[in-house]
């Protein structure tokens, strides 16, 4: 008898094969399969063929498809505005925070405190860009050394990711696209702490950043240009403006110490040009100048947005604006996703990923990644804010579009158009300022560049994958975490380090160098019982001879989970409260892209077994 062919769904044998991998699939956690193909292959096989649609139905089916693409358009629009919005009220709630942060220059004269005042001071008003003006402006005036400023820029580069991370914890919804989105979204936390932990050593021994930025200052004949391209500005500041407009100024000039400041709000209530300066002759006095106020009615006009004439202080319109910005990015953002999961489906997911995650053909593969590089960082010039730009694609990576190895290169190319942005910006300073914002901007560019070739260059030097790829495995099975992330990466953890560096450098040296020593030891004993344990001690191939709360998030998920009164599924799970780690094996399996695979190991290292896990072979 002739052979039942292979894949026949004809075939008893593979009809049963194919319901039994449904059923491992069915009991599989949601999201694993999705965009990798594995859910059209398995639903396919056993499946009677499908009648066509009529007539009536495929043209609806085709008109919806296409009224989806500008209602995505119109989510991504709002979104891009709700994150312009978020910048403008955390510079209510805490711009003249941020000035007066800045005041104190025997404090920004210690580079470890100079990091950390950049990091808070960029986490408070949300954009880089604000807080590097600041710098500029502070080494233009004198106030400020450029040697200085080197380590808040750092600091600056490190804040400016908080937001991505922010826009990720809105696909907490799903484990499965919420692990894939805060590992794509980490990636750049990572990469930016390696690089200072490397870079602000070097520079505080060696000032490498500083005389390499000096000397490029000095070689070439630069001049003053054109301001930076405003692109996407154009089209979200006619929407942003009618809800809030800001006067910058009053923060950096806080920052620099004119208190006449200090009482004025930073909305923006007059508009328009500034008003002229008369000079008439008079015959005592010579020339005078006509006081400003007097022609203030006559040469300006009122802003017109939302907040032009309110009582309210500028922390309570702040604190108003950071809810709605807030609620609606959240909303554009759940939107977006749903909109992306209906259109990305089947053989336009597959030719989606495939185009953006293959690499060039054999002779160049190894230039994909500097591609991808090139393409981050022509689309953060084009927008013009790198926070934007990684949060537009952390959901394409919740959803699995975008592989975390191919966002990695993205980030980093983002990082690099952000500075460009500034480098335009700092050539259209006046003369007298123009040295010395140049250098800080290259300053910026050239810490990127640094970091690239320390944690790209090389395969096994791509780190900040397998620390973002750890975090995602992490705040998949604990939510809670990747709250207390934001916390004490972005809050906790800088106000300790800037309360012991005011102490002096021995306080610093003396709890700095045994963190630094534990947390080395730590990763390298976690990657040898990944990857070798036979050459650890007996003891050491497990962190089982510590304390529970010493090596596992479980005694801490379980006072959360009794202190919120929330029911979970480990809640209710006879086995729930032991915390079971997959062999080493399983662990390492966290360097493959394919979630499916990942979800074998992690489930396989559960019950036992890998049901499903030839799947992946």
């Amino acid at each position: 008898a002739r052979p039942w062919p292979r894949g026949d769904p004809s075939n008893p044998g593979c009809r049963g094969w194919s319901r039994g991998v449904r059923g491992w699939l069915a009991q599989a956690d949601p999201g694993w399969e999705e965009m990798e193909g594995t859910r059209g292959v398995v639903s396919s096989l056993g499946q009677e063929p499908q009648p066509a649609l009529e007539d009536g139905t495929g043209v609806q089916s085709i008109c919806v498809s296409l009224l989806k693409v500008p209602l995505m358009f119109g989510f991504l629009y709002l979104f891009v505005c709700s994150l312009d919005v978020l910048s403008s009220a955390f510079q209510l709630a805490g711009g003249k925070v941020a000035g007066d942060i800045f005041k104190d220059n025997a404090i920004l004269s210690n580079p470890v405190a100079g990091l950390v005042v950049g990091i808070l001071v960029t986490v408070l008003v949300q954009s880089s860009s604000t807080s590097t003006s600041i710098i500029v402006s502070m080494v233009s005036s004198g106030l400020l050394e450029v040697r200085s400023a080197i380590p808040i820029i750092m600091g600056s580069n490190i804040g400016t990711s908080v937001t991505n991370t922010i826009v990720a914890l809105m696909q907490a919804g799903d484990r499965s696209e919420f692990k894939r989105a805060f590992a794509g979204a980490t990636v750049h936390d990572c990469f930016n702490w390696l690089s200072v932990l490397v870079l602000l050593p070097l520079e505080v021994v060696s000032g490498y950043l500083h005389h390499v930025t000096r000397l490029v200052v000095a070689t070439f004949n630069i001049r003053s240009g054109k301001d930076a391209p405003d692109l996407l500005k154009i089209i979200t500041e006619p929407f942003t403006k009618l809800i809030i407009q800001l006067d910058k100024s009053v923060i950096t000039g806080i920052a620099t110490g004119d208190e006449s400041l200090r009482n004025r709000s930073l909305i923006r209530v007059w508009c328009g040009p500034a008003p002229p300066q008369v000079r008439a002759p008079w015959p005592c006095w010579g020339h005078q100048t006509i006081p400003q106020s007097s022609l203030h009615n006559v040469t300006r006009q009122k802003c017109e947005h939302l907040f032009t004439d309110t009582p309210l202080p500028d922390l309570a319109v702040g604190l108003v604006l950071l809810a709605g910005s807030l609620i609606v990015l959240c909303t554009c953002l759940i939107l977006l996703v749903k909109l992306l999961n209906s259109l990305l489906k089947g053989q336009v997911a597959k030719a989606i990923q495939k185009v953006i995650n293959t690499d060039l053909p054999h002779p160049l593969s190894w230039l994909t990644g500097y591609f991808a590089m090139v393409v981050g960082a022509g689309m953060t010039f084009v927008v013009q804010s790198s926070s934007v730009f990684t949060s537009a694609i952390t959901p394409l990576i919740g959803l699995g579009v975008i592989s975390i190895e191919r966002a990695y290169p993205l980030t980093l190319g983002s990082n690099i158009g952000t500075t460009t942005t500034a480098i335009l910006a700092a050539l259209a300073s006046p003369g007298d300022k123009l040295a010395s914002s140049f250098q800080i901007a290259l300053c910026h560019f050239f810490f990127n560049i640094s970091g690239i070739l320390l944690w790209y260059p090389l395969p096994f030097t791509r780190l900040p994958i397998r620390m973002a790829k750890a975090l995602g495995e992490r705040t998949a099975k604990y939510r809670w975490f990747a709250v207390l992330y934001l916390i004490v990466c972005f809050l906790l953890l800088p106000s300790l380090i800037f309360g012991i560096s005011m102490a002096g450098w021995r306080a610093l040296v003396g709890v700095g160098t045994p963190f630094l020593g534990l947390f080395f030891f730590v990763g390298l004993v976690n990657a040898l019982q990944a990857r070798s344990p036979g050459h650890l001690p007996k003891w050491l191939q497990t962190w089982d001879f510590l304390p529970a709360w010493m090596h596992s998030l479980q005694p801490l998920d379980q006072l959360i989970t009794r202190a919120t009164l929330c029911c979970t599924d480990r809640c209710r799970s006879p086995e729930g409260w032991e915390e079971r780690e997959g062999p080493p094996r399983d662990k390492a399996r966290l360097g493959l892209d394919n979630p499916a695979c990942g979800g074998a190991g992690e489930r396989g290292a559960r019950r036992g077994a890998a049901p499903w896990g030839f799947i992946c072979l």
